[in-house]
């Protein structure tokens, strides 16, 4: 059955102990512009939530206010416990740590090798480790994404499929417990894009990361997905999984799966 979530979603003490990101009444303007309007959705362990909405609906918006890099009207935003909007500075980079932020631009340093762009994550959070174990960890997570070949390359040195697999290979080396991705297949063509669905996938289980997925690719967003949660005039309009969504009579959420 699909969920109504407009108000807020209904939490019992078993869902309770295994919630990592809860959101409550979560509004957000630019302007007159009302992108978040009273959100609420749950996020618990081990789940993969897509985000499914319209370009502009405010999906980036608010994986952004997820990481505190927008910081909202009203609302919470707990996050392994901790009100993001409240955290200062040094909380919010302790919390960093442990949630991981796949850019939809890669966000790579194009000056810096793959070493190197997987070495600044460690050392901006000031992980004390040996060069040897700091090298182990590159490694690792370069052969988890199969590009521990690419690791003297400079980013112009990849294709865009590479550079994602990249991106991805530095937002895990600190082992975070909560992955965010924002539009992890844009601009991949179909079969890059299903291997990067395929790898999200095989690494959520390896490492046992929840993870809350931006997108509007209905081809990743079938393989990824737990839960969808639709982002619909500012809010969580309806949850449910990709066959439920996709069977619904609701206007509002058909005009997504028509193709």
């Amino acid at each position: 059955m699909i969920a109504e979530t407009n108000s807020e979603p209904k939490v019992n003490s078993d869902t309770e102990n295994k919630t990592v990101i809860q959101i409550r009444n979560l509004s957000k303007s630019f302007g007159e512009n009302h992108v978040l309007r009273d959100f609420n959705m749950d996020l618990n362990k081990g789940e993969n939530i897509v985000v499914l909405g319209k370009s502009g609906s405010g999906k980036s918006v608010l994986i952004k206010c997820i990481i505190g890099l927008i910081k909202p009207e009203t609302g919470t935003i707990k996050v392994l416990g901790q009100n993001i909007p409240d955290l200062n500075r040094e909380d919010l980079d302790k919390i960093r740590v442990k949630v991981g932020f796949l850019f939809q631009s890669n966000a790579l340093y194009d000056s810096m090798t793959v070493r190197e762009n997987l070495e600044f994550p460690l050392r901006r959070h000031s992980v004390q480790k040996s060069n040897e174990k700091e090298n182990d960890l590159i490694m690792e997570a370069l052969t988890n994404v199969g590009l521990a070949h690419t690791i003297d390359l400079m980013p112009s040195e990849l294709s865009g499929g590479m550079k994602k697999r990249i991106a991805l290979a530095r937002t895990l080396i600190l082992k975070p417990e909560i992955i965010l991705y924002d539009e992890p297949t844009t601009g991949l063509d179909p079969i890059t894009g299903k291997e990067i669905s395929n790898l999200m996938n095989e690494l959520a289980k390896k490492y046992n990361t929840s993870s809350i997925v931006i997108s509007h690719d209905l081809n990743c967003v079938k393989r990824v997905a737990s839960k969808i949660a639709m982002l619909i005039d500012g809010k969580c309009y309806a949850q449910g999984s990709y066959e439920e969504l996709e069977k619904s009579t609701d206007p509002k959420i058909k005009h997504f799966f028509e193709l």
